[in-house]
């Protein structure tokens, strides 16, 4: 669906910069306690502000399954971000909307993840995309943490499972090597191209997706 996502857009400015640097996917935050978070009227003007094709994926962390799928639709969203402690059954309430289920990395590194994919290929509900993401303790994301590129190079061994997208601490200097490192589907990046939180800063995601671009293109 996308090679290159920048996630938690919070305005319709960085929305446009986003999307003239060349990105193929925005993520927008609706998880109250994020700093990136953002109301459904901010989330609809700047989606009316971006171009048709880019990718608008709606990030959502234990949510009730009733405020996911009504974001979903009265945004017009093409995909849904699990980015929390939503179990395999939490999805096959979802309907035929596409979902990404984000996975933070600890200790038991891919076991769970091979796991929870387990139990949604015998719910019929598996995800479209797998986010893979650092772990630190009490936060969901957005850390700025380097993930373990080392344990996820296993997850691309295993050709039953979705397309990876690779996120945690991902920023211009490093992007290109963990593309090659990793040969991930798709990569996401939040904090490592901001000024403060939830301001992007214009050079540093213009050079992101040149350094994402060029990584992708020598596979």
């Amino acid at each position: 669906m996308f090679q290159i996502k920048i996630c938690g857009i919070t305005n319709v400015d960085d929305a446009r910069t986003v999307a003239q640097a060349g990105a193929d996917a925005v993520g927008l935050n609706f998880y109250p306690k994020s700093p990136r978070y953002i109301s459904t009227d901010q989330a609809r003007a700047i989606v009316q502000a971006l171009p048709e094709p880019l990718v608008k994926v709606g990030l959502f962390v234990n949510a009730e399954v009733d405020t996911v799928c009504r974001t979903y639709d009265e945004l017009g969203l093409d995909l849904i971000q699990l980015h929390g402690d939503e179990l395999p059954a939490f999805l096959t309430q979802l309907g035929d909307r596409p979902v990404m289920r984000a996975f933070r990395l600890d200790q038991r590194q891919l076991d769970p993840v091979r796991q929870y994919l387990d139990t949604c290929g015998q719910l019929d509900c598996t995800p479209r995309l797998v986010l893979l993401d650092a772990f630190v303790q009490g936060e969901y994301g957005g850390t700025g943490e380097l993930a373990d590129w080392t344990a996820i190079q296993g997850f691309q061994t295993e050709s039953s499972l979705p397309p990876l997208v690779l996120a945690g601490g991902l920023t211009p200097g490093n992007v290109a090597e963990a593309i090659r490192t990793v040969r991930p589907a798709a990569v996401d990046t939040a904090s490592g191209v901001e000024s403060s939180p939830g301001q992007k800063d214009p050079a540093a995601v213009e050079a992101f997706i040149h350094a994402a671009r060029a990584a992708f293109d020598e596979l």
